[in-house]
């Protein structure tokens, strides 16, 4: 599986590559024909704390789940949405294993 990320008008530091691809090499685990994980890193103008995008786009055999969420860190987006795409995952793993 290759994580891509891809950052919007800024540079990500490596601390945060590492933790993206930690986290999300764990999606593995739960279905193993991921092809790629595209994550799209973006900052909002606007005078809210939570300014953080975080959109994550799951590539598997014959779909894409995709997850967008927004918070006040990356690390705490990255979080919530790899937990999300987790549960998206094994439903998507179900479905396709009840035909």
């Amino acid at each position: 599986m290759k994580v891509n990320i891809q950052a919007v008008n800024f540079n990500v530091d490596r601390k945060l590559v590492d933790f993206i691809n930690e986290r999300l090499g764990k999606i593995n685990k739960f279905y193993d024909k991921v092809i790629s994980v595209d994550v799209f890193l973006k900052l909002e103008n606007t005078n809210e704390k939570e300014n953080k995008v975080v959109e994550m786009k799951v590539l598997v055999p014959g779909d894409d789940i995709v997850v967008k969420k927004i918070c006040k860190t990356f690390e705490e987006g990255v979080d919530i949405g790899a937990d999300a795409l987790e549960r998206q995952v094994l439903k998507h793993k179900e479905k396709q294993n009840a035909y």
